[in-house]
């Protein structure tokens, strides 16, 4: 019976299992996103959580204790500096995983995983302000509008001015 044991031993010994989570660890750090199959991926989330929460701290303390699991100063450095700087605010959730099929040599789930905050692609782009039917908006937006539009228009006549005096000036050299 399987009562209570909760983590993955991915058919490892434990020295095997922490070896490999800590190199699996120092590369997503380092390279923001690897791919690996689901069921390291799985483990590997629950092993770099903790560790990036605690980066959020930088503490002397702190930094021994992931250097404890880690054993890379590069990857403490790359940790404590740029990643901790993103997901400052970040209540947790620092990692995602994305399921990308089955490899073609064993059929195993292949995916990538990857720190959140650092995918542009996936990055939350700000949403456009939500359009309403009251009349007291509406009336009050093409106000604000209109100094805008005589902004631009000045904007456009300056380098009209501006063009005839360029043309000139290589002439007089």
């Amino acid at each position: 019976m399987r009562h209570n044991k909760k983590f993955n031993h991915l058919g490892r010994t434990a020295s095997h299992r922490s070896a490999m989570l800590a190199n699996m660890a120092i590369s997503l750090i380092m390279h923001k996103r690897i791919t690996t199959t689901v069921a390291k991926a799985k483990a590997l989330k629950k092993y770099v959580e903790p560790l990036i929460t605690r980066s959020k701290e930088d503490t002397t303390n702190n930094r021994r204790v992931v250097f404890s699991y880690l054993q890379n100063k590069f990857a403490i450095k790359e940790l404590f500096s740029v990643v901790s700087e993103k997901v400052g605010n970040r209540p947790g959730g620092y990692t995602r995983i994305i399921k990308l099929g089955t490899r073609q040599g064993d059929a195993a789930d292949i995916c990538f995983i990857e720190l959140v905050d650092f995918d542009e692609a996936m990055a939350k782009t700000p949403k456009a302000a939500k359009k309403t039917r009251r009349a007291g908006k509406k009336a009050a937006a093409p106000a604000a509008e209109a100094p805008k539009a005589d902004a631009a228009e000045e904007v456009a006549a300056a380098p009209a001015e501006e063009a005839p005096k360029a043309a000139e000036e290589p002439k007089a050299e």
